[in-house]
């Protein structure tokens, strides 16, 4: 099992780059980072945490810029989004976002999409929550034939658009990886569909296995598996590598550059202990 670093890239913790160098520096293998565009002042939406929202969610870069940037002063590890919401997000430009990352990299970026929680946030892309699980089908498709068809179209309910020309394609063929995030029914089923992975939080282990079997039945093979928030608990990694996780990326809290390279130490240092 790889072991990645997960975190909120916020404008007054670490910076991107410092972020990124010292991730490679001690040998993890990927920057997950989250998307939040704005979080409404006025909510209705409980914060599935309990208690009050962190204001990190409301401070977040954004991810396509933050990987460019981590792009640029690393060459190994992966540039993951954990996920990008994409019901939020024009699919002609997130295509070009996504493939330029992919080659500003050589081939390092992973496309981790979801349709997000915050109903109030996707009310002000003008998305309606009622039909975001459709949206996020049709854009992810949409992507797929951008990243893949010299001439490009797409033709849906929510997504609708002739034949085009888009550039750069993605390095990776036939395209970076897709991870799906959620934990319901119909995420099981939009994994599926897609051919995707799924990108998980740190759920505890008999809910991981009831999905990784429902994902197994419906697939009919072995789905990757990534997880988003994984804690720092050598049990907690035991029990995901046992029921098939491929990679896990651990919670940095978004903190400043001195306290964050201090706390990669201690993580790096918890994973040699665990790999023996």
């Amino acid at each position: 099992m790889k072991f990645g670093i997960s975190t909120f890239v916020t404008d007054d913790g670490i910076d991107p780059a410092s972020l990124a160098t010292a991730i490679e520096e001690r040998d993890f293998h990927s920057l997950v980072i989250a998307e939040h565009t704005n979080i409404p002042a006025s909510r209705e939406t409980a914060y599935p945490m309990g208690g009050e929202m962190p204001d990190i969610y409301y401070k977040t870069l954004d991810p396509f810029v933050t990987l460019a940037a981590a792009a640029a002063v690393t060459s190994k590890i992966q540039l993951f989004t954990g996920i990008a919401l994409l019901i939020q997000r024009d699919p002609i430009i997130t295509a070009k976002e996504a493939a330029s990352v992919d080659l500003l990299s050589g081939g390092r970026f992973v496309f981790g999409v979801g349709a997000g929680w915050n109903l109030e946030e996707m009310r002000n892309h003008g998305t309606d929550p009622k039909t975001r699980g459709a949206l996020l089908d049709e854009r992810i498709e949409a992507i797929k034939a951008l990243w893949t068809d010299d001439i490009a179209e797409y033709h849906g309910k929510y997504v609708d658009f002739g034949p085009t020309y888009m550039r750069p394609k993605p390095v990776q063929a036939p395209h970076p990886p897709i991870y799906i995030g959620g934990n319901s029914d119909a995420t099981v089923k939009r994994i599926i569909r897609h051919g995707a992975g799924w990108i998980s939080n740190p759920f505890p282990e008999d809910q991981l296995s009831r999905r990784i079997g429902q994902l197994k039945d419906g697939a009919g093979h072995n789905v990757p598996l990534a997880m988003f928030g994984t804690p720092v608990d050598a049990q907690y990694w035991s029990a995901v590598e046992n029921i098939g996780f491929g990679q896990v990326a651990l919670l940095l809290p978004s903190v400043s550059r001195d306290e964050s390279l201090r706390l990669l130490d201690e993580y790096a240092e918890a994973v040699a202990q665990y790999r023996g």
